[in-house]
């Protein structure tokens, strides 16, 4: 049997276009990555973060292992060193640099990194018409791998050029303008018995299965997510100061940390984004915040988060490709409106954790979600960072509570 034969959740969709996808996601990952110099692609800001260049490589590494490796008979690694350096946590692939010193790795060089895509490309391509139905699924799952990377790509380089005190901007964003806001108003969710989960034959991650009922109690969402303006007057009004509104290990989180406000504001009128240094855009969803900050917001705010089977109920009829989502390279950012997806991640008060009758993928690939089942919180929607289509109402994003260097903001929840 092959090491990463999946599961039946993991089977790709009947697409002749799949090939497309995949030289689409290839390439746009590439147009990421043009704005940098190899010293930019080599920095690693923090260790939950990784270089631009690892995520080049480590993306390439995933369909050269679970793909060409695994099904193209006679297939040879572009260099063998690399599922040593390139390997992320996956324990059934053996041996791998710490991902604490992703960092430390100036070779291979960046061009090196390209040349090792493209190779890795023209070997996919070449293999496309011959491979079998399980690796066609192992494709659709490496599209969707790589579209994560997309994302995380963007937020680590954030994270670098805010580590420099030259306040590098990335790409340029349209200039900030005033805009009114909605007033929030709360709209009831369903009551009762729903189903929540993936629906198939679309492709959805092992997390997402099986789909199945839970109960929901009475309750309301906001119609719009959390502004800065309205973070601010949590500020103002004392939000990071009162221990009363914050989770113990959350107080004690603040305290050591030194928080005070969401990540990247360098001052009350000021924030560091992809574009550099810009006003603060006060109509805005607020981002770059934390399970913990969300929570004691929520309560300042007389409400609470909402659950993952009430945001999903809630945004069952509303279409994931509509928002402020990543279409093409360039700088993001949250911005003004929206619906239900896109600008930020938004926190449920719900777990990261296993549905009724959850089984993970065979092989190696069935460490991607399942291991991580324990001290995370699930986020839903997507963010001005997701490639757009892929989000979904089922998809199940999901970080520590203290993590905030993603699009993370905060949708405000209600007991009727």
């Amino acid at each position: 049997m092959n090491r990463a034969t999946p599961p039946v959740e993991f089977a790709a969709p009947s697409s002749d276009s799949l090939d497309q996808r995949l030289a689409a996601t290839r390439a746009l990952t590439l147009k990421l990555a043009e704005p940098l110099s190899d010293a930019d692609a080599a920095i690693q800001p923090f260790p939950d973060a990784s270089p631009a260049k690892w995520h080049l490589a480590h993306t390439s590494w995933f369909f050269e292992t679970f793909v060409l490796r695994d099904h193209v008979p006679g297939y040879r690694p572009h260099d063998e060193r690399f599922a040593f350096l390139f390997n992320s946590y996956y324990e059934g692939e053996g041996e791998r640099h710490a991902r604490t010193r992703r960092g430390m790795i100036s070779r291979p060089s960046l061009d090196e990194v390209r040349a090792y895509r493209a190779a890795v490309d023209d070997a996919l391509m070449r293999a496309f018409p011959d491979l079998a139905p399980d690796a066609l699924a192992l494709v659709e799952i490496g599209i969707n791998h790589e579209q994560q990377h997309q994302e995380l790509f963007l937020t680590d380089i954030l994270a670098t050029f805010a580590e420099n005190p030259l306040e590098p901007a990335y790409g340029e964003l349209p200039a900030v303008d005033c805009r009114a806001v909605e007033p929030l108003t709360f709209h009831p969710g369903r009551s009762g018995i729903v189903d929540i989960g993936a629906t198939g034959p679309a492709f959805a991650f092992d997390s997402e299965f099986p789909r199945h009922q839970t109960l929901l109690a009475p309750h309301s969402l906001a119609n719009r997510r959390v502004t800065n303006r309205e973070w601010a007057e949590f500020i103002a009004g004392g939000g990071y100061g009162t221990a009363t509104l914050w989770l113990s290990e959350g107080w004690d989180w603040v305290r050591r940390e030194g928080i005070s406000a969401p990540l990247y504001w360098r001052d009350s009128q000021t924030v560091f984004t992809l574009g550099g240094r810009r006003p603060i855009d006060w109509a805005a969803p607020v981002a770059h915040i934390s399970y913990f900050e969300a929570d004691a917001y929520a309560r300042w705010a007389g409400a609470r988060l909402p659950t993952e089977p009430e945001w999903e109920d809630f945004a069952a009829s509303a279409d994931p490709l509509i928002g402020n989502q990543l279409d093409a390279a360039g700088a993001v950012t949250p911005r003004p409106g929206g619906g239900m997806f896109g600008d930020t991640w938004e926190w449920t008060q719900s777990a990261f954790a296993s549905y009724p009758g959850f089984k993970p993928a065979e092989g190696a690939v069935g460490e991607y979600n399942g291991k991580f089942m324990c001290g995370q919180f699930v986020l839903k929607g997507a963010s001005c960072a997701t490639p757009r289509g892929h989000s979904r109402a089922s998809y199940r994003n999901f970080f520590p509570p203290s993590a905030r260097w993603q699009f993370t903001g905060v949708r405000l929840a209600r007991d009727a």
